[in-house]
C-alpha cells in the first residue's frame, strides 16, 4: 500500500487526536495511530480504551490497507519536516517507509488487527447543540470537576437533558457549577456523566462557531461528530450526587463587585495566604469590602480594600481564593453578584447580567474562620 499526503495537513489532524494517547499504556499498541486508507480517504484513529478520536482526510493512494504507526515518532518527525508532500510506503510486514523531498525515514508498524475496536453507536438518543455552546459549557464547568478517583461520579460533568433545556453540572464537594442552556431542546428527560479527559479533548477539537453538532448517546457511550472529526467515550457508570439540595434558596445578603477588580485583589492578597488552604477572609461592612490573608508559619500577611455594593448585615466570611479566582474567570459579565447569609453557609456567585439563553450559577463552600 502506498499513499501521498501533505506533511502539515497530516500533522494538524494528528495533533487534534494525539491527546487521547496516554504516555504509560497497558498495551503497547495503544501508543499507535491506526491508519486506514480506502479510495483516497485516510482515517486515523487514536484510543486509550475509554476514549476514541478519529479524523478523516483526503490523500492520493493506489489501493487500500491498514497499519498501526507509533504515534510519538510520527508526530515528532512531522513537526520537523517543512510543508511538502510525503509518500508513505507500507509493505506486508507493516514496515513503513516515509519519503520526503530530500529524506527517507523508516518506522516499524504493527498489525492493525490487534488495534481495539471502536464502540458502535447502537440504540442511541440524540440532540443538537451549536459547537460554541458546547465548548462554552465545557469551559464553564470543567474546572470544578473533582480529581478524586474514590468518588467516580464527581470526576466528570453531569449532563441533564430535558425538553426545554440542557444543564451541565460539576462539583468537587467544595464548589459546584450549574450551567443551563435554554436554547437546547432534548427529545426526552435523561442524564449522563461524561469524564473529564474526553471533554478536555473535545473543547480543543471543536471550533468556537455556530456549526450544529449532533450529540448521540446510549447507556454506555457518548458520540460527537463535527466535519471530519469524531469522538466517542465511555460514560461514567455512577450516580451523580443530588446537587439541588445543596444550593441554598435563602441567602438574603447581596454583594455586587466589579469582577476584574475583585479578581485582581484576590490574586494579590492570596499570595500571602497559607499554601494548603489558600484562605482569604472577606470582611464586608457598608459599601466597603476588605480582603485579608495570612500565613502564620512564615509571618506573611496581605490586606486590600475595595468598593462594593452590599445589602445586608456586616459579615466576615472566609473562602479558598483559588476557587474564587477560577469561578470569576468562568463568568462573562463585568460585575458579579454574590448571595451570602452566614459565615458557615455556601455563597452563590452569578454574573450580574446574562444572555437570555444562558444561566450560570456557581456555589462555593466557606472555610472555617481561624480566629
Amino acid at each position: 500500500m502506498k499513499f501521498i499526503v501533505s506533511s502539515s495537513a497530516l500533522l494538524k489532524q494528528l495533533q487534534q487526536i494525539s491527546g487521547v494517547i496516554n504516555s504509560n499504556t497497558v498495551l503497547p499498541i495503544l501508543e499507535d495511530f491506526l491508519f486506514d486508507v480506502e479510495k483516497n480517504k485516510l482515517s486515523v484513529v487514536a484510543t486509550d480504551l475509554e476514549t476514541v478520536m478519529k479524523i478523516q482526510m483526503e490523500v492520493e493512494s493506489n489501493g487500500s490497507g491498514r497499519v498501526c504507526i507509533p504515534a510519538r515518532i510520527l508526530v515528532d518527525s512531522l513537526k520537523n519536516i517543512p510543508d511538502q508532500p510525503l509518500t508513505f510506503n507500507i509493505d506486508k510486514n507493516f514496515s513503513i517507509e516515509i519519503t520526503s523531498d530530500n529524506g527517507k525515514y523508516k518506522v516499524m508498524g504493527e498489525n492493525p488487527d490487534n488495534f481495539p475496536k471502536e464502540p458502535t453507536a447502537d440504540d442511541t438518543s440524540s440532540f443538537t447543540i451549536t459547537s460554541s455552546a458546547l465548548v462554552t459549557a465545557i469551559n464553564k464547568t470543567l474546572f470544578a470537576v473533582s480529581n478524586d478517583d474514590l468518588r467516580p461520579a464527581m470526576t466528570g460533568v453531569f449532563f441533564e437533558m430535558s425538553k426545554d433545556a440542557l444543564q451541565f453540572v460539576s462539583t468537587d464537594a467544595h464548589r459546584l457549577v450549574r450551567y443551563r442552556r435554554k436554547d437546547v431542546h432534548c427529545p426526552k428527560t435523561d442524564s449522563m456523566i461524561v469524564p473529564k479527559k474526553p471533554l478536555t479533548l473535545l473543547k480543543s477539537a471543536m471550533p468556537m462557531n455556530e456549526d450544529e453538532l449532533v450529540v448521540n448517546y446510549n447507556s454506555n457511550h457518548l458520540f460527537v461528530k463535527h466535519g471530519t472529526t469524531q469522538m466517542s467515550c465511555r460514560l461514567i457508570d455512577a450516580r451523580f450526587p443530588d446537587y439541588k439540595v445543596v444550593i441554598p434558596t435563602d441567602n438574603p445578603y447581596k454583594l455586587t463587585v466589579n469582577k476584574a477588580d475583585f479578581q485582581g485583589a484576590l490574586r494579590r492578597v492570596s499570595i500571602f495566604s497559607n499554601k494548603s488552604t489558600n484562605q482569604v477572609v472577606v470582611n464586608i461592612s457598608g459599601s466597603e469590602l476588605q480582603l485579608a490573608a495570612q500565613d502564620v508559619d512564615f509571618s506573611f500577611e496581605g490586606t486590600e480594600r475595595m468598593k462594593c455594593q452590599y445589602s445586608g448585615e456586616d459579615l466576615q466570611i472566609a473562602f479558598n481564593a483559588k476557587f474564587l479566582i477560577e469561578m470569576l474567570a468562568a463568568a462573562d459579565s463585568d460585575e458579579i453578584t454574590i448571595d451570602l447569609s452566614t459565615p458557615t453557609k455556601a455563597g452563590i456567585l452569578k454574573p450580574a447580567s446574562q444572555d437570555d439563553d444562558e444561566d450560570l450559577l456557581m456555589l462555593v463552600m466557606p472555610l472555617m474562620l481561624n480566629n
